[in-house]
């Protein structure tokens, strides 16, 4: 018996590497999750790049929009 991990995909498990086995054979998947230690950060390093295919120019005038935004907001203190 090997172990092997994945990812849940809706109703499919993908793996990360080839089992072995031939398309089509018939197993049985006892499913645990696992615990990952992730560092601060790490998550959002990983997710870096997921639309890059989808980019446009048009996605960069909006955020330097945003920013621009930002840095030209005022801020006002409320009365207590």
């Amino acid at each position: 018996m090997k172990t092997h991990t994945g990812g849940i995909h809706g109703n499919f498990i993908e793996l990360s590497d080839n089992p072995g086995l031939p398309d089509g054979e018939e197993v049985e998947i006892q499913v645990t999750t696992r615990t990952r230690n992730w560092r601060p950060g790490e998550g959002l390093e990983r997710c870096a790049g997921a639309m890059a295919d989808h980019w446009t120019e048009d996605d960069d005038q909006i955020l330097a929009a945003i920013q621009e935004d930002r840095q030209n907001a005022v801020h006002c203190e409320l009365a207590e």
